[in-house]
């Protein structure tokens, strides 16, 4: 440290405390004798030079007086032992030197970029690891999503995180919850979305005994090596981790293979992880609406609110036989309760302005994390936070994916999907659709898009248009050719082969003169504006000027419209913000 961190000094400049040498030309530090050292807390930390070797003291000069080893001139001189604050510059003279400035505290830089709410807890507290990167980069544990997912969430795009809790009883206590033994299936898993805008989120769980196909699974051995683990038909959901040695990216394939959505990452949390946050925030509030007293799980609390943490946390989660029906899906409102409850308070001032609390959060969430390897660092997982911070509480819906007792079961123990109304949950948050109220602001892209389809329509008999397919299944041009001729009337139309490239979603190019022509056709198919994309004709086989039709990866077949939802379906869901009392 500088004299003035030492109490040598009340008002000196650090740098002005080297001076030249006029015998040697070389700066030396002096510093006054006139006053003791006081101690300083912590440990000390060797000053370093510029290659990062220890630099040696000199002995005790005559008078007390010490000096740092001498530097040659030009060199940056640092002063000896310093904790906090930039290097001096390099001093051209006493009057050259310019105060370091000062750098803002760790709790002030935690606050900088978790201002404003945490999307969801366990990418919260990662995120809170920012304070010390260093340290806690070595408690994640990252594992290879073998392929299985998008490649890592963007920043300008939606964002899919699959989050999974196991039935792992590893760790201090555990070993006393049943199957001791369980090597970890997908106990708990819910698929977060958040909107391209940040304005909406939307956490579906899904069942653990959702009847499945399991697809097949290629994974990355311990030793580098390459393995296809087989896939199982009718399989329960949470045998898509542990089971076979199945790891979280065939969790993410049959996540993909259930829904359409694949994810960007994914993230695990083990028992551990309930009962350690909920200790580091000072517990969370949640709300029964009956006493509760459940031998399985040893939860045992009477009706109204509580604020629990530790082994009454993980109890709460782990009940089911006292809720609801008594089955799965009761649990799974207890644990969407709880998720509401721990983001609300890690949303709070209490926890946001507590660099206590915020450090125990980020011991807690680093350590009982197993993330992707897209997911590996720190940094990673502190931009994540950032874009997730953006979003409102009361803008984060819980639903389920809706689903009905197995009817090949005599004794109901699972479910299937819901063929009537689940396939429009999946297709809302493909297309983004919020499952809350919130009102996402106008655009003028959005306008411009939507006026593409208002206007006359040209006859069906004179749209002139080539089709092409650039992504969709095969024969999807040829079978598209078909219905537009021989049921909608577009007589003028040819099957033109595959795009060039391969379109994510189905575009409809056309030159200014054929505005009406483009109308038509997009009302006949159910594209939105924002498929129309105002361009240059081309030349059909006959010669003539016509309209490219590109059927991208988002086309489902002939006569099934392409126009997206703008509103989600009606499901049972919860809002993040709302306190929810369970039955």
């Amino acid at each position: 440290m500088d004299a003035q961190g030492r109490g040598r000094a009340e008002h000196i400049d650090p740098a002005d405390q080297w001076v030249l040498n006029p015998n040697t030309g070389e700066y030396e530090l002096r510093l006054s004798p006139s006053a003791a050292q006081s101690p300083v807390p912590g440990p000390r930390r060797p000053a370093r030079d510029s290659g990062g070797a220890p630099r040696r003291r000199n002995d005790a000069k005559p008078g007390g007086t010490r000096e740092m080893s001498r530097v040659r001139p030009g060199d940056v001189p640092p002063p000896r032992n310093r904790r906090k604050g930039p290097e001096p510059e390099a001093p051209q003279g006493r009057r050259a030197a310019r105060r370091p400035v000062k750098k803002k505290s760790k709790a002030k830089k935690a606050l900088l970029w978790t201002g404003g709410t945490m999307a969801f807890v366990l990418v919260a507290v990662s995120a809170a690891g920012y304070l010390y990167i260093r340290h806690l980069n070595g408690n994640i544990t990252s594992i290879s999503d073998d392929g299985a997912s998008t490649g890592g969430f963007r920043k300008d795009e939606a964002i899919n995180i699959l989050l999974i809790g196991t039935d792992k009883r590893t760790g201090k206590g555990n070993d006393g919850y049943g199957d001791a033994g369980s090597v970890g299936h997908a106990d708990t898993n819910i698929l977060l979305h958040v909107s391209k805008d940040r304005s909406n989120a939307t956490a579906l769980s899904i069942p653990r005994d959702l009847i499945v196909n399991i697809p097949d699974c290629p994974t990355q051995q311990e030793d580098g090596s390459q393995k296809v683990i087989q896939g199982t038909p009718s399989a329960r959901f949470n045998t898509s981790l542990g089971q076979s040695d199945r790891t979280p990216s065939c969790t993410m394939r049959t996540v993909t293979e259930l829904t359409g959505i694949k994810p960007d990452d994914f993230m695990v949390a083990d028992f551990n992880a309930v009962k350690t946050l909920t200790t580091a925030v000072g517990g969370v509030e949640v709300c029964l609406g009956k006493d509760i007293d459940d031998a399985d799980s040893h939860l045992k609390l009477s009706k109204g609110t509580h604020n629990i943490s530790g082994e009454q946390a993980l109890a709460f989660v782990r009940t089911r036989h006292s809720v609801g029906f008594g089955g799965d899906l009761s649990r799974i409102g207890l644990q969407q309760q709880f998720l509401s409850a721990l983001m609300r308070k890690l949303s709070s001032n209490d926890t946001l302005t507590s660099p206590g609390k915020m450090l125990k959060l980020a011991e807690a969430g680093t350590k009982a994390l197993t993330v992707d390897d897209k997911l590996d660092s720190i940094g990673k997982l502190k931009d994540l936070g950032m874009e997730l911070g953006k979003l409102n509480p009361k803008n984060l819906t819980f639903t389920t994916v809706p689903v009905v007792d197995n009817p090949a079961e005599k004794v109901k123990s699972t479910v299937v999907l819901n063929e009537s109304k689940a396939p429009a949950v999946f297709q809302a948050i493909k297309d983004d659709v919020s499952f809350s109220d919130v009102k996402k602001k106008a655009k003028a892209a959005k306008d411009a898009q939507a006026a593409r389809l208002k206007g006359t329509k040209a006859p069906a008999s004179e749209v002139r248009v080539r089709i092409l397919n650039g992504g969709a299944a095969s024969g999807s041009a040829q079978a598209a050719l078909n219905w537009l001729q021989n049921d909608e009337g577009v007589s003028k139309s040819e099957n033109a082969g595959n795009a060039p490239a391969a379109l994510a979603k189905t575009q409809l190019e056309y030159a200014p003169d054929q505005a009406a022509q483009a109308r038509k056709l997009a009302a006949v198919m159910g594209l939105s504006g924002s498929a129309l994309k105002p361009g240059k004709s081309v030349t059909n086989s006959q010669g003539l000027p016509a309209m490219t039709l590109t059927l991208g990866k988002d086309f489902k077949g002939a006569g099934v419209s392409l126009t997206p939802a703008t509103k989600a379906p009606d499901v049972d869901k919860s809002t993040a913000d709302k306190v929810q009392c369970a039955q």
